[in-house]
């Protein structure tokens, strides 16, 4: 077939040609003829081409299954000029409906090229298959083949656009879902950065901050404090000041702050949101690529979502601080009934959640098991003072009294619902179990003691013995190591005795956070 009769060409100035242009900005159009010469001429043709700053990338494929396993392995294909007659009679027509049903594939823009008209009537194929256009190639010149394909691109770029805002809406609500989960304010943020930025493809580096006010009847201005981190941010601590950051990031931030509306430049976005308590919140994201106005659209409904959410997390949290606090006040208020100091049971607690973080417990289970530690000897309350706060040795009989506290704690604690009293109650009742079995008041052994218990033991016996009591001074660090060594396996967990001498410095460590007032502590 001759090239004229093919195409007639216009005279323009030729341009960069296509293979010349990176691949990322280019479109893929899928060729489809058993004629060499149709393949070489549409190049010709298409190599000065260009739509939406984008050139063309041609794909040949001789046949119909050669055309089939490209769009099997390629799922970018915008355009596909699909030649009727091949292998077979009719080798395009079935190409297209495996390409449509079998494929699945409902974005590529397929127009059917026949040099036989007769052989596939026009009105008939448009009918029973799913084509966008149908071209005899007598009548397709260089300038009508342009014109065919930009507005095939146009349909393949506004579908892809749809499909895509479709999946970023999807993934708006499956995002906002999640964070509407979570229980705490750092796993929010995290979790925030983490959804927007797998949203809108963005950069891999993020940080979030909160305006916190300053102090009040001052002249202290407000300042940011970093809440959360992802990329080269994930190493800044949670409460870190704003000074740390780059100086272009603060210059960001401080912008969006006092415009009190998000920011979008080239590099970088800065979405700020305030709460209904007037809590001011500015999210930072590095992005290498320019957002559309859909983009943006999808960050602020995001973030409407993710305010909402901060909302619900602030409010939880505040009340599970409350009702934390309640908890370690009732312990501290015990302790102290027995002349031992409240800051006891804020250390058996964090020792607690210390070693059950290490022995892989669930973040919430270590929350829990965190809250619930200070109330380990509630019991006492039932306990007289003479017995209590005797600074002798016990008599066999006080020491049975003495003994009743565990199962007086229990008692009180088993009937409530909530999960840290929940556990609370096995912590006051299995504290004293040991793991040979020699201990109360069930003389349970090894892993029938709850986990729980066997920890709270670790850390109780730990700090009491680290500890000034009424009736003793506190034990120098080696006599403590040394006594733990002694019970490993008899007293004590033996995997638990190995993570406390592994880990002395950070328990020493949190002991000192955490020190008596009267400075009787080491």
């Amino acid at each position: 077939m001759a090239t004229e009769e093919l195409f007639q060409f216009a005279d323009e100035e030729p341009l960069l040609p296509s293979a010349l242009i990176p691949q990322e900005n280019q479109w893929n159009v899928l060729v489809i003829d058993d004629e060499e010469e149709v393949h070489s001429v549409t190049s010709m043709v298409l190599s000065d081409f260009e739509f939406a700053g984008k050139g063309v990338k041609l794909i040949s494929a001789h046949s119909a299954s050669e055309a089939e396993k490209i769009l099997r392995e390629q799922d970018d294909i915008a355009v596909a000029l699909v030649d009727v007659v091949m292998e077979t009679d009719d080798a395009g027509l079935r190409l297209v409906r495996t390409i449509r049903e079998t494929l699945k594939n409902s974005k590529t823009r397929l127009v059917l090229r026949t040099g036989q008209p007769g052989q596939a009537p026009e009105e008939q194929v448009i009918v029973d298959y799913d084509i966008n256009d149908y071209k005899d190639k007598t009548e397709l010149t260089a300038i009508k083949l342009k014109t065919l394909l930009y507005s095939s691109l146009r349909s393949y770029r506004d579908i892809v656009a749809l499909d895509n805002n479709r999946l970023g809406l999807k993934q708006v609500i499956e995002s906002s879902a999640t964070i509407f989960q979570l229980q705490s304010l750092r796993r929010f943020f995290s979790a925030a950065l983490m959804q927007l930025t797998s949203l809108l493809h963005l950069g891999k580096d993020a940080a979030y901050v909160e305006l916190v006010k300053g102090f009040a009847a001052t002249s202290v201005e407000d300042h940011f404090e970093v809440m959360a981190g992802t990329g080269d941010y994930a190493s800044l601590n949670c409460g870190e000041p704003l000074k740390n950051l780059p100086l272009n990031v603060i210059k960001s931030l401080c912008e969006a702050n006092s415009a009190r509306q998000s920011i979008f430049s080239d590099h970088h976005i800065v979405i700020f949101f305030e709460s209904t308590r007037g809590a001011r919140n500015l999210l930072y994201l590095e992005n290498t690529n320019p957002l559309s106005d859909t983009d943006k659209q999808l960050i602020e409904i995001f973030c409407t979502n993710a305010s909402i959410a901060f909302e619900n997390v602030l409010l939880k949290t505040e009340i599970e601080e409350t009702q934390r606090e309640t908890v370690c006040l009732l312990g501290e208020a015990v302790e102290n009934r027995s002349k031992e100091t409240g800051s006891h049971v804020q250390r058996v607690a964090e020792i607690s959640s210390f070693l059950a973080n290490k022995v892989g417990l669930s973040e919430a289970d270590v929350d829990i098991l965190r809250a619930a530690a200070p109330l380990h000897d509630l019991g006492k309350i039932g306990i007289s003072d003479v017995i209590l706060n005797k600074a002798g040795k016990h008599t066999p009989g006080e020491m049975a009294v003495m003994r009743q506290h565990v199962s007086i704690g229990y008692e009180m604690l088993k009937r409530s619902s909530r999960p840290v009293l929940q556990c609370a109650a096995i912590v006051a009742q299995q504290h004293h179990e040991k793991w040979d079995g020699t201990g109360y008041p069930q003389g349970l052994a090894g892993e029938n003691i709850d986990i729980r218990g066997r920890i709270v033991a670790v850390a109780d016996v730990f700090d009491a013995l680290s500890s000034r009591r009424c009736y003793k001074k506190e034990w120098p660090l080696h006599d403590v190591v040394e006594y733990f060594n002694e019970q490993k396996g008899k007293q004590f967990d033996p995997a638990l005795v190995d993570l406390v001498i592994t880990h002395i410095d950070d328990i020493i460590a949190i002991r000192a956070r955490y020190q008596d007032g009267n400075g009787a502590d080491s």
